[in-house]
């Protein structure tokens, strides 16, 4: 291919044939060039918001024309092109659209392919291969297409492996996998896709100091705040210290405080995994003889304890449970879990017999069914 039809075949992808300049008029909205209709997709990865703007031609040209087997390597080049218009001169790379700068916008700094990405926008682009792609992330987010692309502006260049896929007619991002810390989005067109990784390396300290923002807001108000951003510590193994400092106020404060249940059992656990056995000891016996103490309440706090294979302190639960709260669901449940947890199968038998017999609804038949079952065949049970 010589370089005049290079340069033509990549002009004609970018899909901007009469120049930049016709796309739009001052004060006049008009169609997009080439009918490529913006489009647009964000993704959550915990409090960090991603998203891509782009322009997304189709495979069909706006004449008709089926470009199928004629899109990677021919209409969009591989390698660097020259454009024929703009700055880039022989190395501009691929837009991954069509008309203006496809957007790449995070909220929060990121990993892209291991790679750091500060917070921002950025230009989007791509210099495609056969067995291997960069992603280009460039500062200047605010160009058209690729025509003034300046290696100089990069913020990170990354490498991606091509792959086949099913048939995509608009040029599509697609978050293709999502996770607590991480996603992936794919560029899919014809039948080709491209994926990239986006990870978040510390999600816990992103929650904490979001949750000490919002403990500023109306949240502080409130002990149920404070009690979740304890709870929150605890749960991630994170910032104990100071899920301390949010329990305490939880129970403590005279404004927003309150002495529960919730509160005294989130104290007691947080003292526990800050080593103050003893005050955690008494904070719990407190919690557990507690008005507000409900029979679900001390249920759930077993098991959890279970969890934590604190055995005989759960035991203790659901034995106070029981005295408490005779024959009530879900006693019995938490009685045949504490035994099985000891070995004491013909207890455990014994008491889930009996809670199956109170199971107020189907789904709580068959369970109790399956625990019985795993008893029997002397299995521990889920």
């Amino acid at each position: 291919m010589t370089r005049l039809t290079r340069s033509c075949a990549f002009l004609a992808a970018a899909l901007c044939l009469a120049g930049p300049a016709a796309a739009q008029f001052p004060g006049i909205t008009l169609p997009p060039n080439g009918n490529n209709q913006p489009s647009s997709v964000t993704q959550r990865i915990g409090l960090v918001r991603v998203t891509i703007d782009y322009s997304s031609p189709d495979v069909h040209s706006p004449r008709g024309e089926d470009r199928t087997g004629k899109v990677w390597g021919a209409l969009v080049p591989y390698g660097m092109a020259n454009l024929g218009f703009g700055t880039c001169g022989d190395q501009c790379p691929w837009r991954g659209g069509a008309n203006e700068n496809t957007v790449f916008t995070t909220s929060h700094d990121v990993k892209v392919q291991g790679q750091p990405l500060p917070a921002g926008s950025y230009g989007l682009h791509f210099i495609p291969g056969q067995d291997e792609w960069t992603v280009i992330f460039s500062k200047n987010n605010t160009a058209w297409g690729s025509f003034f692309y300046d290696a100089k502006e990069d913020a990170l260049r990354v490498k991606a492996k091509p792959a086949k896929s099913e048939y995509t007619e608009w040029l599509t991002y697609d978050f293709i996998d999502r996770q607590p810390a991480q996603a992936t989005v794919a560029l899919k067109w014809e039948s080709l896709r491209v994926p990239f990784t986006i990870a978040v390396d510390d999600m816990p300290g992103l929650y904490v100091a979001n949750i000490r923002r919002e403990l500023q807001s109306s949240a502080g108000f409130t002990w149920q705040g404070w009690n979740a951003a304890a709870q929150y510590a605890l749960e991630n193994k994170t910032n104990l210290e100071e899920g301390l400092r949010w329990a305490e106020h939880a129970v403590n404060d005279p404004f927003s405080g309150q002495v529960s249940f919730a509160t005294l059992s989130t104290l007691a656990q947080l003292q526990d995994a800050t080593g103050k056995a003893e005050d955690s000891k008494k904070t719990m016996d407190r919690a557990v003889n507690h008005p507000t103490a409900a029979v679900g309440d001390l249920h759930q706090f077993g098991r959890q304890l279970l969890a934590q294979k604190k055995t005989a302190e759960a035991m203790k639960v659901f034995e106070l449970n029981a005295k408490r709260f005779p024959e009530t669901w879900p006693v019995h449940v938490g009685l045949a879990r504490g035994h099985a947890a000891l070995g004491h199968k013909k207890e455990a038998l014994d008491h889930a017999r009996q809670a199956l017999k109170q199971a107020p609804d189907a789904a709580s038949r068959a369970n109790l069914e399956n625990v019985i079952k795993q008893l029997e065949e002397g299995k521990a049970i889920d």
